[in-house]
């Protein structure tokens, strides 16, 4: 007997599915171009914001050993010391600033480019935050930052200060107290000291995430709390080879490609990084500019795609 199951006219849609790991789905070449690393942040201008110092080299740290002034420093003012290999480099806080807080313990030992001392700018200032994916793009050295003031002066230079990076609370240590003799030069006893009232120390810096701080000029009225647009550019290039970011793994300093040969297979190659514009990403060294690129890039995956993991 033959049996013939029901059959249907019209073809059922197909959920389209997944292509299987490794399948190359769009490929791309290496351009040249000129290009500038340009970012736009919001901010609001702040009465004595607080910046972070970094230290200048690696070693250990050394604090001066002096009550912090509470008066704005008339010229750059030395703070610390780094040494290493029994050298020292001193820091200091720009001038117009005052001491806030050590973020190390005294003799800690510290990376380049750490955050050791914060200060706070005397006067008005403008602080924007930054999310961890600009943090990148603006650590290395600010170039130009310009400001603009929601529905008040229009573009201005704003200087920027310290560090980007995220500081831990400052502490200022108590001085040390003073004792009084307890004999006069003969050995007698001498009449008891009334005790002084010692000002309250100071209460240090508070915690700060990833923000940049800057100073416009003093001929910009400013008002407290005013909604600011930054325009910061860290760097240009002209006539450098580009991919787009989605083609790299990692957007500074090293990162990776997936170069695909006439068979469809993938290589990952090494990359040098330079400027990046948030779409595509100076390749420095590691490629020749022939090379057929995969898209997306060998980037590791993220922490909501590893199985196991409820939504």
């Amino acid at each position: 007997m033959l049996l013939a199951g029901c059959t249907s006219d019209e073809e059922p849609a197909q959920t389209p599915g997944l292509a299987e790991r490794g399948t190359v789905l769009t490929t791309v070449k290496a351009e040249r171009q000129d290009l500038v690393n340009k970012i736009s942040l919001a901010g609001k201008v702040a009465i004595d914001p607080v910046f972070g110092v970094v230290a200048p080299i690696g070693g250990e740290v050394r604090y001066v050993q002096r009550t912090p002034s509470t008066k704005p420093a008339e010229e750059a003012r030395w703070v610390a010391t780094v040494w290493k290999n029994g050298q020292p480099r001193e820091v200091t806080i720009p001038k117009g600033s005052i001491m806030a807080g050590r973020l190390m313990e005294d003799r800690s030992t510290v990376a380049k480019g750490m955050p050791i001392v914060s200060a706070r700018h005397s006067g008005y200032g403008i602080v924007a935050d930054i999310d961890s994916a600009q943090a990148y793009r603006i650590s290395g050295a600010v170039s130009s930052v310009t400001g603009q003031i929601k529905n008040g002066p229009g573009p201005f230079k704003c200087k920027p200060k310290g560090t980007i990076a995220a500081l831990p609370a400052g502490t200022i240590p108590e001085p040390p107290p003073t004792t009084a003799p307890t004999t006069g030069a003969s050995g007698a006893p001498v009449a008891p000291v009334q005790p002084v009232e010692e000002a309250p120390a100071a209460p240090g810096s508070e915690a700060t995430g990833l923000q940049l701080v800057c100073t416009p000029p003093t001929t910009v009225t400013l008002i407290n709390g005013a909604d600011v647009t930054l325009e910061v550019v860290t760097g240009k290039a002209s006539d450098v080879m580009v991919l787009p970011v989605e083609a790299v793994a990692g957007t500074q300093g090293k990162g990776k490609v997936d170069v695909v040969d006439d068979n469809q297979n993938r290589k990952t190659v090494d990359v040098t990084l330079g400027l990046t514009d948030g779409k595509v990403i100076e390749i420095k060294k590691g490629l020749t500019g022939d090379e057929t690129i995969a898209i997306p890039g060998p980037n590791l995956p993220t922490a909501d795609a590893q199985p196991g993991q409820g939504g």
